[in-house]
């Protein structure tokens, strides 16, 4: 079975809600309209009767749920507990009700926030920074949470490597250039993550233009004190660094470049060494390999808010409400 249908069937096999804020968006009625025909998730989106017809014109949405703003009858409420989260902060009763009836990702937020929901995918028309900073504000961070990183999801047609080709990439959206502690926080995160989607035990490399100190510069030692410590931190999980991606991932590689890893040449969870490595790193996968890509995915929030690619096509928005509803199993 395909990754995304093992995932579809574990979403379906304990169903939970996930919360579109996207009614501006047709990709997002296209995308709801294949997740209901599927029963995958129950499905809350927020929007305005006008935006609503306008954009899901000729597709069937009758089993989700739609929520004005405007006229639901729990908006006072979301609005007296936004007030309530944020007045330390300064904000007023009315910025409140403006920021929650402007921007629906915060709406969204407050929903999940006071049990109405169980996730939210956003991004397709919006930044990711205007995904995550409700959520940040709003849901916050997961206990023990070092810090908030994303992941990819690649799944690589016709590939002996990773997972039979399927792969977590980190970070590829949120981290700009992370230090060795960040680093390894996010080899952490994303060897976790790899575990819950995948089901398998993750084998992980980070990433560098160097394999076992074959090369010396700055940035190759922020890669192998990430490793030392990401070892140090998450034991049960088998890391290794730094490594070369090819030496990460092909066995022959691996075994003449670091022959005494146990990672090197098995590698399924790459990590990269800052965000220009793993954005362009992840595209050129996607876009030469033909590989289906979900993600940004978020990891370290409270409950899963995963933002999307302003690029993403409907059947990208399908993959990852159905990862969010897995992630929300276990959330």
């Amino acid at each position: 079975m395909a990754f995304i249908d093992e995932i579809k069937a574990k979403a379906k096999s304990n169903k939970k809600t996930v919360i579109l804020p996207e009614s501006m968006d047709r990709r997002t009625f296209e995308a709801a309209a294949e997740i209901l025909a599927e029963d995958i998730a129950n499905l809350i989106i927020i929007g305005t009767d006008e935006e609503v017809k306008a954009n899901s014109e000729g597709l069937d949405i009758s089993k989700a749920t739609i929520i004005n703003p405007h006229t639901y009858e729990k908006t006072q409420e979301y609005i007296n507990g936004f007030y309530e989260l944020r007045k330390a902060k300064g904000m007023t009763p009315e910025e409140a009700e403006k920021t929650l009836l402007g921007d629906y990702m915060y709406y969204a937020c407050m929903m999940v926030k006071m049990g109405d929901g169980d996730g939210i995918v956003s991004g397709a028309c919006h930044s990711t920074a205007n995904t995550l900073r409700p959520s940040l504000q709003i849901i916050k961070t997961a206990p023990g949470t070092k810090l908030v990183s994303a992941f990819f999801v690649m799944v690589v047609p016709n590939c002996e490597y990773g997972e039979d080709g399927v792969f977590v990439f980190g970070d590829c959206g949120l981290v700009q250039n992370p230090n060795p502690e960040e680093l390894a926080a996010i080899a952490g995160s994303s060897a976790a993550s790899f575990k819950q989607l995948v089901g398998k035990e993750p084998v992980v490399a980070l990433l560098s233009h160097s394999s076992m100190g074959s090369a010396k510069h700055d940035d190759v030692t922020k890669v192998v004190e990430a490793t030392k410590i990401a070892k140090e931190e998450y034991p049960q999980f088998a890391i290794d660094g730094e490594l070369q991606a090819d030496a990460a991932m092909v066995p022959s590689i691996g075994a003449s470049k670091a022959p005494d890893s146990k990672v090197a040449g098995k590698a399924n969870v790459l990590i990269f060494p800052d965000l220009d490595a793993g954005n362009i790193g992840y595209k050129l996968v996607q876009r030469l390999g033909k590989a289906e890509a979900y993600g940004p995915m978020c990891q370290g929030i409270a409950k899963p808010v995963n933002d999307l690619s302003r690029g993403c096509s409907a059947k990208d928005i399908v993959g990852v409400i159905a990862i969010t509803a897995v992630q929300a199993q276990n959330s």
